[in-house]
Parts: structure tokens; C-alpha cells; sequence
């Protein structure tokens, strides 16, 4: 068992995904055309699978998307992104009702299921791709950030300082079609199975109030 957790920890998200991908289309034309009613949050916190998985839980939400952000490389693609080179971090765009759930929601769910204090890192995860990432389109956004920052620190939340970087979205992109639902696609992946579920569950389990309730 000892060994198994030590491959997982070696080989985490980075190395769990199929290693023959045709990267040839430029991931900007893989598109989600989200309706007019809905809003978009976007935030990074370790390996985009388990945090796709986070969100698509949380009731008012339509849909999570993994992709890549926060970086200078324009059409990035996976095996670019791993290498740390294009400043992108693992993403998630989330496409939301703001009449069932608000943004300042979304960002405690955010900081509620991920560590925000270990610099580029989450998990077995490592790398600055893996950085944890707060992204705002607006100053009402960054402003609900830094409020939830700040409280979290007044009220020792946790007994390191919080690392998450606060950063206005340049532009997000939208990752390779297998990444997207991979939770759901692949559960008897090893890595979903060690890391993923169980992080998605201790979310459910620390706010019920936020889940679904039509899930099956």
C-alpha cells in the first residue's frame, strides 16, 4: 500500500492522463457558448479534475470547465502547461445562475476545498501549474476576494499564511476535450480514486448546505 501511495504522489495529475493526445487544433477552438443569463467565475487550486469535480457539485452552478489561465502562453496545451514554462496554472471556468448562487459563494467554496496556504502545490500535486489562483473580471470580485482573505486570516482559519494569488483574468483556456467530466469518465483511475474523490467528498461533507440536491 506504502508503494502504491508513493507511485501516486510521483506520478499525481501530471503523469495519469493518456500520453497520446493530438494537440494539433488550438484549444481557444474548443468552445463552451455559455447562455446570456448565466456568469463565469474562474479559479485554480491544484489539478483541474478534482476541482471541476468541486464545483459541479455546488447547486446554482451549470457547468465546470478545465482549462488553463493565469499564464503568458496564448493556445496553450497540456504537456506545455506541465512543464511550467507558460506561467498558466490548472483552471477552472465556471459557468454559474447568480440567482441561485452568488460569487461570493463560489469563493468560499474556492478556499473550502483546496489548501490555500502550500506554495504551488496541492496534494501530491507540484508545480507552479498547481498554484492556487483567486481570478476576478471586476473590482467587486477582486474586493469579495480580498474580504474572504482577510477573514479567513482574522479568524485563523489556517496556521499558515494564505499563499493564493488574487489576479485579474487575462484569458482562459479551454483544455482538451479528455480532460473535461474526467472524474466522471474515469472513476477507477488510481488517481481519482486516491485523490479526487476523496477530496470531493470531504467538501460534501463540510457543506451539505451548497450540494445539489438532485444529485443521484
Amino acid at each position: 500500500m506504502r508503494l502504491f501511495l508513493v507511485s501516486l504522489q510521483i506520478a499525481a495529475c501530471t503523469l495519469a492522463a493518456p500520453k497520446a493526445v493530438d494537440n494539433s487544433t488550438p484549444v481557444a477552438e474548443r468552445s463552451y457558448t455559455m447562455p446570456q443569463e448565466y456568469k463565469a467565475a474562474y479559479f485554480a487550486s491544484g489539478c483541474f479534475w478534482c476541482v471541476e469535480a468541486v464545483f459541479e457539485h455546488v447547486d446554482g452552478v451549470q457547468e465546470a470547465i478545465s482549462g488553463y489561465a493565469g499564464g503568458t502562453t496564448i493556445n496553450p496545451n497540456y504537456r506545455q502547461v506541465v512543464t511550467g514554462k507558460t506561467g498558466h496554472a490548472e483552471s477552472i471556468k465556471v459557468i454559474y445562475d447568480p440567482k441561485k448562487v452568488s460569487f461570493e459563494t463560489l469563493v468560499q467554496v474556492f478556499f473550502g476545498s483546496h489548501n490555500p496556504t502550500t506554495l504551488n502545490r496541492q496534494g501530491p500535486d507540484k508545480g507552479t501549474h498547481y498554484r492556487s489562483i483567486a481570478f476576478y473580471e471586476t473590482e467587486d470580485e477582486k474586493k469579495a476576494i480580498e474580504k474572504t482573505i482577510k477573514k479567513l486570516t482574522e479568524i485563523k482559519r489556517y496556521k499558515s499564511p494564505i499563499v493564493t494569488e488574487v489576479k485579474k483574468l487575462d484569458a482562459f483556456y479551454q483544455a482538451e476535450d479528455y480532460h473535461q467530466d474526467y472524474e466522471e469518465k474515469n472513476p477507477n483511475n488510481p488517481y481519482i480514486r486516491a485523490v479526487s474523490k476523496p477530496r470531493v467528498s470531504r467538501f460534501l461533507q463540510a457543506y451539505p448546505e451548497l450540494v445539489k440536491v438532485d444529485l443521484e
